[in-house]
């Protein structure tokens, strides 16, 4: 069967350029490699329980924000989405406690509070989050929150919920650190259950019109004929043709797809190949004992100095976690699951680099639990004793990451962005190939809502 679209890789950028593509009535092939549809944005199941991968919070999805109308036109509002509370990210940064607020005046009146003397300057930051455009993808955040902020201590309190991108100081562009903190600021939400309810509602969609996901078909080669794609071959020997293709893995990763395709040069083989891998994540999860803690709806980011934007240039031990709460599933107030995260750059794995899952060997799961403790010791800054309440606890680090996902490097957000050099590490979603487009947060945004405008992105070329 021919398709319209066919899409390599079922990442959230992938399952949503399907969703938009099935509902204007285009034929969509999805094919994963894996068993396992979703990327980032799958959970699993262990001892009777499901952990997400990489799914937390999502900014943004009050009618008029950011991310409303996208996720109203992909059907994603009509999943159990909570509200988190007004004070949605709590900071601890040397034993001092800060709160950012939903919605920027808000925002401004709770920072100003520990900072009277920069008000001036947090109005004048919140204006900017509201404003960024491509231009600022040649800024340097650091040296922009240093120009704006004289006051060492906000840049660090401001810097410290961007946990979840990479903190470069001499390199993340203003564009990327902004879209990672603004959306939140209009309104924070938790999904109620796990990753897997908006990966099958994704799925659904497509498969409502006629569209079809596979699992367990990895692509190995794309296959060229006159400057275009005719076919893909997976590596059961199937072969799939479609007008356009779409690719939702790794830029490098397909560039080894396209071994022989006379239309790619060596130039843009050179750009997708060469670009260096932001930094993984150290995650512990935990199942909690019965009535050990209960609910609450924020995050909490603990650093033990004011390190943000250093703390993985010299990552032992861990100097800053995230604390993410599950919503209980039984409408309880009873807390049974939290997730501690930490940056772990892929330094930290080479002695593990040639292993695989489940065959790491004694002196990994001895790395892991003393990461864990690590983590452990910092959160109980907010949540005393928490070592206590622990029942069960599973780890992951950048090798599973790649193992698991295809990612390289386990790199948790994609190819590193560097405002030095925008024009290389910032990528358009179409090819030398007419009819081969990329999707996925190595293109332009990592992220939820950078994904999500990508796919946006890809495609209006299509439509």
């Amino acid at each position: 069967m021919n398709y319209n679209v066919l899409i390599i890789g079922s990442g959230l950028g992938g399952l949503e350029c399907g969703a938009l593509l099935a509902k204007r009535g285009l034929k969509v092939l999805v094919l994963e490699g894996s068993n396992q549809p979703g990327g980032c944005m799958q959970s699993f199941r262990r001892g009777g329980m499901h952990y997400d991968t990489g799914l937390h919070y999502v900014g943004g999805l009050a009618p008029g924000q950011t991310m409303h109308h996208a996720f109203e036109e992909l059907g994603l509002l009509d999943l159990p989405w909570q509200r988190m509370d007004d004070a949605f990210d709590h900071v601890i940064i040397g034993g001092r406690h800060f709160a950012f607020h939903q919605g920027y005046e808000a925002f401004v009146e709770g920072l100003a509070k520990d900072f009277p003397h920069q008000r001036e300057a947090l109005q004048s930051y919140v204006q900017r989050l509201q404003n960024i455009t491509a231009d600022d993808m040649d800024v340097c955040a650091y040296d922009y929150l240093r120009q704006t902020f004289s006051d060492e201590l906000l840049v660090n309190v401001v810097s410290a919920a961007a946990m979840k991108t990479e903190l470069r100081r001499e390199s993340l562009p203003l564009f990327n650190f902004a879209h990672t903190c603004s959306s939140y600021i209009e309104s924070s939400w938790r999904l109620k259950g796990d990753g897997n309810l908006l990966v099958n509602k994704l799925i659904s969609t497509i498969e409502e019109v006629g569209g079809e996901v596979k699992t367990n078909s990895k692509v190995v080669r794309l296959v060229e004929a006159d400057g275009r794609i005719a076919n893909v071959i997976c590596a059961d020997g199937q072969s799939y043709e479609a007008e356009y293709f779409i690719s939702d893995i790794h830029p490098a990763e397909l560039c080894h797809l396209l071994e022989g395709c006379q239309a790619v040069r060596k130039a843009f083989r050179r750009r997708m190949t060469s670009g260096e891998n932001t930094c993984g994540m150290f995650t512990a999860q935990f199942k909690l004992k019965p009535g050990a803690l209960r609910y609450f709806a924020h995050n909490v980011f603990v650093y033990d100095k004011p390190n943000v934007w250093t703390m993985t240039e010299d990552n032992d031990p861990v100097k800053g976690v995230m604390i993410s709460a599950r919503v209980p599933e039984d409408d309880s107030d009873e807390l049974r699951q939290i997730d501690l995260l930490t940056p772990m750059p892929w330094y930290e794995c080479e002695p593990w680099i040639e292993t695989k899952v489940g065959r790491r060997g004694d002196d990994y799961k001895a790395f892991c639990q003393k990461k864990t403790e690590q983590c452990v010791a910092l959160a109980e800054q907010y949540i005393p004793n928490l070592h206590e309440m622990v029942e069960q606890c599973y780890t992951s680090t950048p090798l599973t990451y790649r193992d698991y996902l295809g990612s390289p490097e386990g790199g948790a957000f994609g190819l590193r962005k560097d405002c030095r050099t925008s024009m290389l590490s910032f990528h358009s979603v179409g090819t030398p190939l007419s009819n081969l487009l990329l999707t996925g947060q190595s293109i332009i945004l990592p992220g939820i809502e950078g994904v999500t405008m990508t796919a946006f992105e890809t495609c209006s070329k299509i439509i």
